[in-house]
Order: C-alpha cells, then structure tokens, then sequence
C-alpha cells in the first residue's frame, strides 16, 4: 500500500526531468500595449474575426434549408402531443442531417468552384468568398418568394432591381427567412389538421358520456400515435419536405 502511495508522488517529481530530456514545446499567451498602428489594426483584425466566428453557426443555418426542416418537425411533435417526445437533441440532429442531404448539391458545387481551387492556388480568397456567396445566393433565390423579396426593396426604398445579381444579400436574407418561416408554418397547418380533427372528436365523445373532468389528451394521444403510424407519418412528413425544395 505504501508503494502505491508513493508512485503519484515519485512522478512528480520525476516530471521536471523528463520534460527537460524530451524538449516538450510550451505555449504561452499574452496582452501587451500597441504601439504602431499595425499592431492596432491586426487586433481590430483578430477581434472582428472572432466576432465573426460566433455568429457564424446562426448565418449558416438561416441561409440554409434547416429553418423550414427544423419547425416542421417541431410541429409535429406538438401536434401529436408527446411534449418532449422525440427529445430536441433527436429532432435537431434529424434535421441537421435533413439539412446537409437537401444542401448537398449545393455544397458539392461550392466545393468544386471554390473550395478547391482556392486550396490549390487557382484563385485568392476574395475570389473563394465571392463565388461562395453567389452559389449560396442560387440556392436562396431558388427557395425564395416574390412577395417577400418586394417587401424588403420597398422597405429600404431601393430602386426596382433589374435582374437577380442587382438585388444584395442583405435584402436576400432575410426575405429568404421570411419564406422559409411562411412555407414551414403552411406545412405545420396541415400537419395540426388531422390530429385537430382526432381532439375534437374525442372531446365530443367524452362530453356526451358526461366525463367532463377526465382530460381529452389522455385519451386522444394514443389515438393519434396509431394514426400516425399507420400512415407511415414521419416518412410522409421527411418525404414531403424533401420534395418542397424540389
């Protein structure tokens, strides 16, 4: 037992030595005071890139197919009244993976005329950037609707635009999250009818039997989880957001 003791002991102590015989690199990090102009605009430089960073994920995901993937499923879940049944881990994981299968196409020609070249020196980051943006432009102006689009240039009074290129990115955004959260709520209302219809006539059934105080979900929700997998409901739900962005 002493021996067993000892040993975190002998190690160490043992450490200092053996880092001195290997020449194990260290790390050191540290804030030091400008004094050039240089030295300012590279902090300026590095801050406005970690501020980038983190805000990153959020524009990547909104200029994405996973805001319509990820409220449709979670319309399905409270329409049937599971609460938190799939867990969200579950459905943001399912709609991730839904996320990168719609976009695959896209990504695969983002990869192709821009990634890859720039890794091999064919073209300069800017010119990466660019023919990135205007991929992912394609891709949101093939999703995106006329209506919302118009709102967005009336609300900046812009000029009419002429064609796609002359509509910027800061008015594509947004009008394309503003049609992404139209079509998913018009699919979450299709989706809440049929279970709607299995509430109301479970509420009719226990209100003419007198039992008032027994709660309607109790007896609705097995009802609508038969439903549901009769029909085959998540392969209906995947199948018919995958061919939305058809």
């Amino acid at each position: 037992m002493k021996t067993h003791h000892a040993l975190p002991v002998l190690l160490v102590l043992l450490l200092p030595a053996v880092a001195e015989a290997v020449n194990l690199p260290t790390l050191s990090l540290g804030i030091k005071e400008a004094t050039t102009p240089a030295e300012v605009s590279t902090a300026l430089q590095v801050l406005l890139v970690l501020t980038i960073l983190t805000v990153a994920p959020a524009i990547l995901l909104m200029t994405t197919a996973f805001t319509r993937i990820v409220i449709v499923l979670g319309f399905v879940r409270q329409a049937m009244g599971t609460q938190n049944t799939p867990p969200n881990q579950v459905l943001l994981g399912l709609a991730l993976f839904l996320t990168f299968f719609v976009m695959a196409p896209t990504l695969n020609t983002l990869n192709q005329q821009a990634l890859q070249p720039y890794m091999e020196d064919k073209i300069t980051q800017q010119q990466a950037l660019e023919r990135s943006v205007m991929i992912m432009r394609e891709f949101m102006f093939s999703q995106v609707q006329e209506s919302e689009l118009q709102l967005f240039i009336d609300i900046t009074k812009e000029q009419q635009p002429e064609n796609k290129e002359a509509i910027s990115s800061s008015i594509l955004i947004p009008a394309f999250m503003l049609s992404e959260l139209k079509r998913a709520f018009q699919m979450g209302f299709m989706i809440y009818v049929p279970f709607l219809v299995i509430d109301m006539l479970v509420a009719s059934v226990l209100m003419a039997m007198g039992m008032m105080m027994l709660p309607p979900i109790v007896i609705s929700l097995p009802f609508k989880l038969l439903l549901f997998v009769l029909v085959d409901g998540w392969q209906l739900v995947v199948g018919s957001l995958m061919k939305s962005f058809g």
